[in-house]
């Protein structure tokens, strides 16, 4: 995020006059609106909003936002973003990819956009599925995935979008999906924060992998499968009824009874963003035994990349004038006689 003017703007002064093409039913039309609604709230400005994406589904979006875009190449978004973050750091730079885009060819770039914390905002989503090029099995595809790349089942080990951010070094990773009513709050907060936020964005494909996250989406199972993290608020789910507590013997994360109320009692834990131990855990709990967790799981700042990499160059500019004959001349020179 940039300490940026706010300005007042509206829902429509985000809307392009392009016509928006993904498949209907599409998740990404859900993710559009509420980035288009965030923003007003968020105080941007079109004219210093940069929108930059590589190449899948996803990667349409920058033709869908009233402002700067940039439709690159396939996983090479995060080299562009980072380009114009140090071109111009007054830019307010989003980078849109998906789970293909971003961790199979891209996952290299993702990487060092992440561990050298550049300030973006980092949106993957997450369908589980090559949606563009027609329904193969794609990273964080599940084993057992029947794609035409894998008539018989995908053999792979899924990759976790999350657990790779912060472990290359990412210091804001959060979760949501594309119809929940608490994305907004999860883009506000990733874009107040300064470096790189990384957010997981679970997003259905209608088409190659419909209803993929129903198993704690769907609204008769979702309270008793999610859990929110909120900084300052115990674990709780299901109503308040269950909640994710730590055993001490094991150092390790489990499910818990509330009765009649007594959280504390029960041994929930009070999540705090900058535990980045407790952030670990929760990203890896598998679904099924555990909830989904899902909000700003992890949120702990530090210098961002270009903020050190320009001061280390002003640094160096320090008491010295720009003289190109000098450059030219120092060191060993000879003239070519005409």
């Amino acid at each position: 995020m940039n300490d940026l003017t706010p300005i007042k703007t509206t829902l429509k002064d985000w809307e392009t006059d392009q016509e928006v093409r993904w498949c209907p039913g599409c998740g990404d039309y859900a993710i559009l609106k509420a980035v288009q609604r965030t923003l007003p709230d968020l105080g941007a400005d079109p004219s210093k909003t940069v929108f930059v994406s590589g190449i899948g589904c996803s990667s349409r979006f920058p033709y869908y936002i009233e402002s700067y875009g940039f439709h690159t190449i396939h996983g090479r978004a995060p080299a562009f973003a980072t380009g114009i973050k140090l071109a111009n750091p007054e830019l307010d730079v989003w980078l849109i990819t998906g789970d293909g885009d971003g961790l199979s060819i891209g996952g290299n770039h993702l990487m060092h956009i992440l561990r050298r914390n550049v300030n973006t905002q980092i949106l993957l989503f997450n369908n589980e599925i090559y949606g563009l090029t027609k329904g193969q099995f794609s990273p964080t595809s599940r084993e057992g995935t029947f794609s035409p790349t894998s008539p018989m089942g995908s053999v792979d080990r899924p990759a976790s979008p999350c657990a790779f951010a912060l472990g290359a070094g990412g210091r804001f990773i959060a979760r949501s999906y594309d119809v929940s009513k608490d994305l907004a709050s999860v883009i506000k907060a990733a874009h107040a924060h300064q470096g790189a936020a990384f957010v997981e964005i679970f997003q259905n494909c209608i088409v190659y992998n419909k209803d993929r996250f129903d198993d704690f989406i769907a609204k008769p199972v979702a309270d008793a499968n999610q859990v929110w993290a909120r900084h300052g608020e115990p674990l709780l789910f299901a109503k308040g009824t269950r909640g994710i507590g730590l055993d001490t013997a094991t150092l390790t994360l489990k499910v818990v009874d509330v009765v009649d109320g007594d959280w504390r009692g029960a041994g929930v834990i009070v999540h705090n963003v900058t535990n980045r131990a407790v952030a670990h855990m929760l990203i890896e709990m598998p679904f099924g035994p555990f909830p989904m967790a899902l909000g700003v799981i992890y949120d702990d700042p530090r210098p961002t990349y270009e903020g050190e990499l320009l001061g280390q160059d002003q640094k160096a500019r320090a008491g010295k004038s720009a003289d190109l004959g000098k450059l030219l001349a120092k060191g060993q020179t000879w003239t070519v006689p005409g």
